[in-house]
């Protein structure tokens, strides 16, 4: 039996679990996080030979550093810059990408390095519940000659979440 692509049927199905796992660690001033996925490795082959999904790990950390120290006038509170990293491996593959943001008021501007393929600028402008950037790679690797770059615009909404209502209650207890 022939399928309209020519392909002929080889028999077999998939089916299985895929878990990941991570940490994030933060203050006001720093963050850093961990992830594996792919833990269990699931087998990815629609044929009766076998094809495990590498694990993916990814490690990331960030700071927020405020900007002071001058009387300057173009200086306020909310002027901060942000180193970033991120490290991912997965099988042969790894990738390393370091990167700064600069943030005065509602704007927002940064420069990232992702390891032997490109750097990336990105500008944007932010308020509390919305986001708007551009970004740029500018391709740095073999893959120059074949590409342009790339171009990315985003937009981001947060919506205001209602608190959760506690469900319990107080117990007057008498105290000493």
């Amino acid at each position: 039996m022939f399928l309209q692509t020519g392909d002929q049927p080889r028999g077999g199905s998939t089916a299985g679990l895929d878990f990941s796992a991570g940490f994030l660690g933060f203050s006001e001033s720093f963050y850093f996080g961990f992830a594996a996925h792919h833990l269990t490795q699931p087998n990815e082959s629609l044929i009766k030979e076998e094809s495990k999904l590498p694990m993916k790990l990814t490690a990331h950390a960030g700071a927020m550093i405020p900007l002071a120290g001058s009387a300057s006038k173009y200086q306020t509170e909310d002027a901060m810059i942000s180193p970033n990293i991120i490290y991912r491996r997965q099988e042969n593959f790894q990738q390393l990408n370091m990167g700064l943001y600069v943030k005065k008021g509602p704007l927002v501007g940064g420069i990232w390095y992702r390891n032997k393929d490109a750097f990336i600028t990105l500008i944007g402008i932010q308020s509390d519940n919305i986001k708007i950037g551009y970004s740029y790679d500018v391709t740095i690797s073999k893959l120059a000659n074949a590409t342009a770059g790339s171009h990315e615009l985003s937009f981001q909404i947060n919506f205001n979440c209602r608190p959760k209502k506690k469900t319990f209650r107080t117990l007057s207890c008498p105290s000493f």
